[in-house]
């Protein structure tokens, strides 16, 4: 029996109202008989978690119950509040924070912690917009329709919501699109006007595949020499092993990209001091863009 699991069920309990034995069994890939027991060393811990059978039934935590803090440390309950904290940047607002005060008591406060994690956009106010109606959708099981920005051009999208997720500093939105008939992830920053629509029958969604290999696969592979002064952005980005040091100073790395304009873009931070190695598609477009440029706004 793992304490991960365990802080794992106890985490989701903390956010949902109720969920079902098959569903934590499929959310940790473990048998029903095993959440069961981890239930009821759980409740054995004294954490006030009840179940119920039949039609709308589940497992919950008891309305008004506190968390007995046997079965975690300090430490761990401090990383629970750093996570339920981090979901209060994004609304602004204290109400996980309040239902863990409710649960560990009092205090539990004055032990501080020392992490503190926002998730917030600069648009604080229309992400938080979008993740309560998204949550709501998701509750609900009802569609969601949307105005979606995305670098292949602009559409209007119809999806069938399933998990709101945090990934590579940013939100996304696991969903079934009815436009392309499959699983995408759309970026709740590339979203506009977003609205409730139609009840759908819900299908057995599957966790979104994060692999880099599968959301970023590997197309151009640019090689490039830099300064000495840029090595800060190459360890910012891509981390100390992404490059190495040549013998006159300068940096010289390998890195992989999904999109043409991608490697691009990023040679341009280097304020056309990067010497680029290949591949030649990407030299070209250094090439066409620079032309570009000078022909707007002069040189050579």
């Amino acid at each position: 029996m793992k304490l991960d699991r365990l802080i794992g069920i106890l985490s989701i309990l903390l956010q949902r109202d109720k969920v079902t034995m098959p569903y934590l069994a499929e959310t940790f890939e473990v048998s029903r008989r095993t959440i069961s027991r981890d239930v009821d060393a759980l409740c054995r811990a004294g954490i006030p978690i009840v179940t119920s059978q039949g039609a709308g039934g589940g497992v919950s935590i008891l309305a008004g119950g506190r968390l007995d803090r046997a079965i975690l440390t300090s430490a761990e309950l401090q990383a629970i509040l750093a996570g339920l904290r981090s979901l209060d940047s994004v609304s602004g607002t204290r109400r996980y924070a309040q239902l863990m005060e409710k649960l560990a008591g009092p205090g539990f406060w004055a032990q501080g912690g020392g992490v503190l994690i926002d998730l917030a956009a600069w648009h604080k106010g229309p992400l938080s917009e979008k993740l309560d109606l998204l949550r709501e959708a998701i509750g609900a099981g009802r569609t969601v329709g949307f105005h979606y920005y995305a670098p292949s051009g602009e559409s209007d999208r119809v999806t069938e919501p399933y998990y709101i997720l945090f990934q590579w500093g940013a939100w996304y939105l696991w969903a079934w699109c009815r436009a392309r008939e499959g699983y995408r992830l759309f970026k709740l920053d590339r979203m506009a006007r977003p609205a409730l629509g139609e009840a759908f029958a819900k299908r057995q969604a599957p966790y979104p595949d994060l692999s880099s290999q599968r959301v970023f696969p590997e197309l151009y592979r640019v090689e490039a020499i830099v300064p000495a002064q840029y090595k800060w952005l190459l360890v910012e980005e891509y981390g100390e092993g992404s490059f190495t040091v040549q013998p006159d100073g300068r940096c010289r790395f390998s890195i992989g990209f999904t999109h043409l304009d991608s490697a691009v873009g990023f040679l341009l931070s280097f304020r056309g001091e990067a010497e680029v190695l290949g591949p030649g598609e990407v030299k070209a477009a250094l090439g066409r863009l620079g032309k570009k440029l000078a022909e707007a706004y002069g040189g050579t």
